[in-house]
Formats: structure tokens, sequence, C-alpha cells
């Protein structure tokens, strides 16, 4: 059974995208279609949606959600990083608004057979594009310790790192880790179980960072804030959800830069250029999912939203 994704703060995300309901949209991370359905029903007869995927599988999915908005909805195969190059081969010169949904979906998580969960016995792969870049397994049996205590550090925040990357590189001297419940059982024996968290399995910090790295999400999430001014036109929404406080970190600084103001000299956690102020928040504070929202779809609960307007 295929599982489709339950779209994050959907309402709030129509509310605050759609300024204009005959305007061009683009959908950055498509997904199964989630967000795309929604935004669909609610645009006008020249409205038009662009919807952006590197995930295959994700994508025909979505195309067959939104058949019935086949005459107003482009789907592509490409990174919302590259949304300047899509635009520019569609024709389009500026948007009236882009959403990012960050992160995983279920489909992924629960169907994809990639190794994203460590819930069930599947390959090490985690990429969204299987067509590109090095698998999951890849990179945990060829990198140093070194480099794998350093994923570990910056993209989870991992006190047990270190121990971690040596038990890693312990296993795989006798046999490649090739399985996700194998490298699950690897960090959970790792972690003293009186530190391990009770809320939350102990190598859910582990798998995200590493899907982090294989996907090199934070670098391309930077890459696209320094270009995102440039495709909206004047009064046009950039919609950005976030699980990942370094990901929120980077929506926030952009965003502030943006506006012109001082950023403070605390290190990024990747490369980040500078823009020009052309933007402005439109929420002072981010925006979170409700209770009831979260009693409904527990993975909502680590959501942030943030919406910047162009000026």
């Amino acid at each position: 059974m295929v599982v489709t994704h339950q779209p994050v703060m959907v309402d709030e995300v129509v509310r605050y995208l759609i300024s204009n309901p005959e305007g061009t949209y683009v959908d950055g991370t498509a997904g199964t279609g989630g967000h795309s359905l929604r935004i669909a029903e609610r645009l006008g007869p020249a409205g038009r949606l662009i919807c952006l995927d590197i995930d295959r599988a994700s994508l025909e999915i979505a195309r067959n959600r939104l058949f019935r908005f086949a005459e107003k909805v482009t789907l592509v195969k490409e990174s919302y990083g590259a949304i300047d190059t899509v635009l520019r081969e569609l024709g389009v010169d500026r948007i009236s608004g882009m959403l990012l949904d960050l992160g995983i979906s279920s489909y992924q998580l629960e169907s994809s057979g990639r190794g994203f969960s460590f819930r069930k016995d599947e390959p090490l792969d985690m990429r969204m594009d299987q067509q590109t870049g090095i698998s999951a397994g890849e990179l945990i049996n060829r990198s140093s310790i070194e480099r794998l205590e350093e994923i570990l550090r910056e993209y989870a925040q991992e006190r047990w790192a270190k121990r971690i990357a040596r038990a890693i590189a312990k296993e795989r001297k006798n046999d490649p880790i090739r399985s996700s419940l194998k490298l699950a059982r690897i960090v959970e024996r790792a972690i003293p179980a009186k530190y391990q968290p009770r809320t939350i399995h102990p190598a859910t910090k582990v798998f995200q960072a590493i899907r982090i790295a294989v996907n090199g999400e934070l670098e391309n999430l930077a890459d696209f804030l320094n270009m995102a001014p440039s495709v909206l036109a004047r009064d046009g929404r950039l919609v950005v959800i976030s699980y990942h406080s370094l990901e929120d970190r980077l929506v926030k600084r952009a965003i502030l830069q943006w506006q012109g103001k001082e950023i403070g000299p605390r290190k990024l956690p990747v490369i980040y250029r500078s823009v020009k102020p052309l933007m402005r928040a439109v929420s002072k504070k981010a925006l979170k999912p409700s209770q009831a929202e979260i009693d409904r779809n527990p993975r909502s609960r680590s959501a942030v939203m943030r919406v910047a307007e162009r000026v």
C-alpha cells in the first residue's frame, strides 16, 4: 500500500501563500501533492501552479492526484534550488508565491523502501533522487570516523557523535552496514541506556543527520534563499515549513538579511551569501501547528512556518 503524505498546516499555507488566485505559484517540494492539491483548488481560471520535486516516484503520485487540474498544473522533476532555471525554461518571469515544505514525507518514510525509517529493514539509500549522488550506505561505509562524527555533530547536535561514529566504524570492519535496521541497532547500542531519549527512538537524530548529508539539504536551501527574492513578483510571498532547527535558522536569518537587519556574528551551518533587503516578514513570530492538528498528525509537532513578502 502506498502511503500519501498528510500535508502540514495546509490551511495556513493557502491563507498566507495565495494573494492573487489568478497568479502563478510554485510548490517547490510537491511530494505526493498534498499541498499542491489544496493550492490548485484555490486558483482561478487563469491561475497556474508549478510543482517541483526530485523524487520521481512521489511526483508520479502527485500527477495522478492533480489530474483534474492538468490544464493549470505543470509538474517538473527538478530541485527547488534550480527554480530560476525552471522558470526561465517555462517562460515565466516572476511568480506570485512559492512554498517549501522541507523534510521528508510519509510516503518516503513508509513506502519508498529507501531506508529513511529505522522501523523497517530496508536498504540504506536515503536519496531523494536515486539518479544522483551517493547513497547513505556508501556514506556510512566509506566515510572516515572524523567525517561521520562531524555529520552527527553538525546536523544532529548528537552528544554521543564520537561513540556512534566509532561503533559504526568497528561494525563495518566485519561486515558492511547495508540496512536501516542494522544501523539503528548500532546507534542504540552505542548510546548509554540511561542517556537514551524517552520520547523518540535513539536513532532518530542520526537518521535525520545522514539524510541531510546525503541529499545536501542545507546547502540546497542556502543556495535557494540567495535567489528567492529575484523570482518573486512584487507582493509575492515565500512560505517555508521546516522541521529542523538548522533549516529554520537559515530561513530566519535570511528574512532578517532581506530586511537589512543585523544578524550577528554567529557562524551559519553552511556558507550563506547575503542578499539585498528586498523582503519583509509577514509574521513577526514563526507560526506553528495547532494542538488539534498535532493530535491528528503527530509528525507535525516539530513544524515551524515562516512567511516573507517581496516589497
